[in-house]
């Protein structure tokens, strides 16, 4: 199963497992390009063995419709890869209070990750890849996760990146009783589609990173070795290379602490739908003005 698996690092992934023979999942917004990917596996003589599921990962209700869904649809899952985002130069929230990169890039794998256990844990050999900053970006706005204050741009990925690296840490203890691994990868530059909304500045800096970065097949190439054989419960590598995960950088102390944050923040949001909406929310839907940036 993969998110983000329309194009770029995803898409590869799923064109080698199918390759292997193995039933590939993808989940992703755009469906036209999930007809392309079914279309192209059709072509390949595997159209029996891919399936595409359209979801917007960026908002919990779809996750956890999806979450349904793949349930029902598969008792086990051999591997999980976590690989949606969707960059923004300027701050947008979603329609459930939520800033658009912690929602799809941080959140959506926290309830992918943990929502999944069950069919994970019935494989032989389960392993998650979340992509995420390999040690390599932080620190966690502990005071601003929804990044309200001096949005970053460009560094709001490098922010839930960095949740992501955490949440390998937590998921790895809390499930220390199951035989899934968890594999934490940054690959790098890599020449994707480069999914997003850029300001002019930054489009121009991804031009020049089309120019230099490593090809799909190369960051395959580099991460696959992982995925077959895990060498750890926890994995964490960097474009290529293993990186220790005994570091400041995979502080079980902060893995906890977001992971404690995000159940509060899903229950939250859990008691708004029971209220049918708080007031903020419904603020929003009726247009009226007032501060839609201030805390939950």
């Amino acid at each position: 199963m993969i998110t983000g698996g329309n194009d770029g690092i995803g898409r590869a992934l799923a064109d080698t497992y199918l390759e292997r023979g193995h039933q590939v999942l993808v989940i992703g917004r755009d469906r036209g390009k999930g007809q392309a990917f079914l279309d192209a596996a059709t072509g390949h003589g595997a159209g029996d063995r891919a399936r595409f599921l359209q979801a917007d990962l960026s908002l919990v209700t779809e996750n956890e419709r999806a979450l349904a869904w793949i349930t029902r649809n598969y008792p086990s899952i051999d591997v999980l890869v976590l690989g949606a985002r969707y960059h923004r130069s300027n701050r947008v929230e979603t329609a459930e209070g939520f800033e658009s990169n912690f929602a799809l890039y941080y959140l959506s794998r926290f309830l992918l990750s943990h929502g999944l256990v069950g069919p994970l844990s019935r494989a032989p050999h389960p392993v998650i890849l979340n992509f995420g900053g390999a040690g390599q970006t932080g620190p966690v706005r502990w005071d601003d996760l929804q990044l309200r204050r001096d949005y970053p741009g460009t560094g709001a990925l490098g922010h839930s990146a960095k949740l992501c690296d955490l949440l390998g840490v937590s998921f790895t203890r809390i499930h220390h009783d199951t035989p899934i691994r968890y594999v934490l990868n940054h690959p790098g530059v890599v020449t994707t589609s480069f999914a997003g909304e850029y300001d002019q500045a930054t489009a121009a800096q991804i031009e020049r990173l089309r120019t230099i970065g490593k090809t799909t097949a190369q960051a395959v190439a580099q991460i696959l070795p992982y995925l077959d054989d895990p060498p750890a419960r926890l994995t964490a590598v960097l474009e290529g290379e293993r990186v220790p995960t005994d570091t400041g950088a995979f502080d079980p102390a902060e893995a906890t602490r977001l992971h404690e944050i995000t159940q509060k923040l899903l229950a939250g949001l859990s008691s708004c739908r029971s209220d049918r909406g708080c007031p903020r929310r419904r603020r929003q839907r009726r247009g009226a003005g007032g501060d839609q940036s201030g805390d939950r």
